[in-house]
């Protein structure tokens, strides 16, 4: 499934790994519980590693291992919950993070424009046919009143 990144469309080369299934080869994604419970397991892995935070997971939890995290997934359940626009935020100014940040999960295209100013730097889309929707938001205001993390 393609996915959005740097305002261009690609592949995505990463597979989130549930909590109960065994890590395949090649760069994955976890969750912040299983990072948390399985990090020494899973710093002998030979591909890259990424957290998918939940709305309810604490950032600063992740904190000292962010240099070995190289995706943060920030997962939307439902497109009005929209705690994963302070945890990017977050992630950019107080932690200085400097990896790739994706929204995935059920947030609008109407979102994309302001997900990518508090430091979202990636999207994976659902909806095949709604990737150059997502990809056209990037443009959908010329003014902007606020600083951005990017």
């Amino acid at each position: 499934m393609p996915i959005i990144k740097d305002q261009r469309i690609l592949e995505n080369t990463w597979t989130f790994v549930a909590d109960d299934a065994p890590l395949p080869g090649g760069d994955i994604t976890v969750s912040a519980q299983r990072w948390t419970e399985d990090k020494a397991a899973l710093s002998q892995h030979a591909g890259k590693l990424g957290v998918r935070l939940a709305p309810t997971d604490n950032i600063a939890a992740l904190g000292e291992d962010l240099s070995l995290i190289k995706l943060i997934e920030l997962n939307f359940p439902a497109f009005n919950d929209g705690r994963a626009f302070s945890q990017a935020r977050l992630l950019r100014s107080r932690y200085g993070y400097q990896g790739e940040i994706r929204a995935v999960g059920n947030y609008m295209a109407d979102q994309v424009f302001y997900l990518h100013r508090v430091g979202v730097d990636a999207f994976e889309v659902n909806h095949p046919k709604e990737l150059e929707l997502a990809l056209s938001a990037f443009k959908d205001f010329t003014v902007r009143y606020q600083a951005s993390t990017l």
